[in-house]
C-alpha cells in the first residue's frame, strides 16, 4: 500500500479521455497513478505494487490480457487486484480474464458509481485477505514459539526425573 490514508489505484489505459475519466471519478478517496501503455503499467506495478490496477484490454504493442498475465506470474504483483475496463462484452473474452487471474470486468462507457463500488469491494476484499495472512503468520509463529518451549519443558522435566 502506498499510503496508510489513501490505497494507490493504477489507471492502464492507451486513450487519454478514459484515463481522466476514470482519475476523476477515483481522486478523492485514493493515490491515483496512470499508464498509457502496457509496458508504462508493468514498471509502474513492479517498481511499486499498487493496491488495485484498473486495465483497460485492447491496447496496441500489448493487450491488457498480457499485463494481467505478466503481473500474475511475478510475486510483487501476483496479489494486486486487477479489474478490467473494457468495451469488449464477450463472455470467452470475460472467461480469458478470469482464468488469467483478473478480480473483475466493467465494462464500457463506465457507470462512476459502478466504478467506485467495484473498487471499494475489491480493495476491501484485499485488505481483509492480507489481514488474515498477517494474522496466519502471527498465529503459526506463536505456536511455533510454544511448542518449542514446551519442548524445553519436556526436556527439562525428563531431566530432573532420572535417579
Amino acid at each position: 500500500m502506498e499510503t496508510l490514508e489513501r490505497p494507490a489505484i493504477l489507471v492502464v489505459d492507451d486513450t487519454p479521455l478514459n484515463v481522466i475519466l476514470l482519475t476523476r471519478i477515483l481522486e478523492k478517496e485514493y493515490t491515483i497513478r496512470t499508464a498509457r501503455s502496457g509496458e508504462e503499467a508493468l514498471n509502474s506495478a513492479f517498481a511499486s505494487p499498487p493496491d488495485l490496477i484498473l486495465l483497460d484490454i485492447m491496447m496496441p504493442d500489448m493487450d491488457g490480457f498480457e499485463v494481467c498475465l505478466r503481473l500474475k506470474e511475478d510475486p510483487s504483483t501476483t496479489h494486486v487486484p486487477v479489474i478490467f475496463i473494457t468495451a469488449k462484452n464477450e463472455i470467452k473474452d470475460e472467461e480469458r480474464g478470469f482464468a488469467l487471474g483478473a478480480a473483475d470486468f466493467i465494462h464500457k462507457p463506465v457507470s462512476p458509481p459502478l466504478v467506485v463500488a467495484r473498487v471499494r469491494s475489491h480493495l476491501k476484499i484485499k485488505f481483509m485477505q492480507e489481514s488474515l495472512l498477517f494474522e496466519n503468520s502471527f498465529l503459526h509463529k506463536d505456536v511455533q514459539q510454544q511448542s518449542l518451549e514446551l519442548e524445553e519443558l519436556r526436556k527439562f522435566f525428563l531431566s530432573i526425573q532420572k535417579p
